[in-house]
């Protein structure tokens, strides 16, 4: 078999907003993220339905993008009713511990409620917060060795599958 084609990393990825201009303030006045390209169409490209939107991206330093289409109803995305809402998230790589600790500080000083930060077994130091959209994002940065790093690569294929097997055990067991 052949391996698929290579990917070289996230373009974008996409939520919906309640408002574009609300969205732009946060992400490009507070965050930093420029405003880059705007789609503004009637029809969906992939589908051809009719839904008048804005596509908003907005791009980071590598170039990738977080992305936002406003359906022009002021209605946010729900939430998953069997996802809690720290599951959903978007985690953005910042530099340093004393860069999370930066932004941190400009947020609370935004009146956004943030939370950590949180060290997460020595891998990586977190802050999260919601955007206006309840979009869960997480500003981090590893903390972990170059060789620490080299270990949680060459142990990660089996923590999987062990817990895959402890977890069809467990689901098996309440049948």
């Amino acid at each position: 078999m052949t391996s698929f084609v290579p990917i070289r990393g996230l373009h974008h990825f996409a939520y919906r907003c309640r408002d574009a201009e609300e969205t732009r303030h946060f992400y490009e006045d507070l965050l930093g993220l420029p405003l880059t390209h705007l789609v503004r169409a009637e029809n969906i490209p992939s589908t051809g339905e009719y839904c008048p939107y804005v596509h908003l991206f907005f791009e980071m330093t590598d170039g990738s993008n977080v992305a936002f289409f406003d359906l022009g109803d002021n209605q946010a995305a729900d939430p998953s009713p069997n996802t809690p809402r720290w599951a959903n998230h978007l985690a953005l790589r910042v530099d340093s511990v004393q860069a999370v600790e930066d932004a941190r500080a400009r947020l609370l000083a935004a009146g956004v409620e943030v939370l950590g930060p949180v060290d997460h077994e020595g891998f990586v130091q977190s802050i999260y917060f919601f955007d206006p959209n309840g979009v869960r994002l997480e500003l981090t940065t590893t903390v972990a060795s170059d060789e620490e790093m080299a270990g949680y690569r060459a142990s990660a294929r089996a923590q999987c599958d062990a817990w895959t097997r402890e977890k069809a055990a467990r689901l098996a067991a309440a049948r």
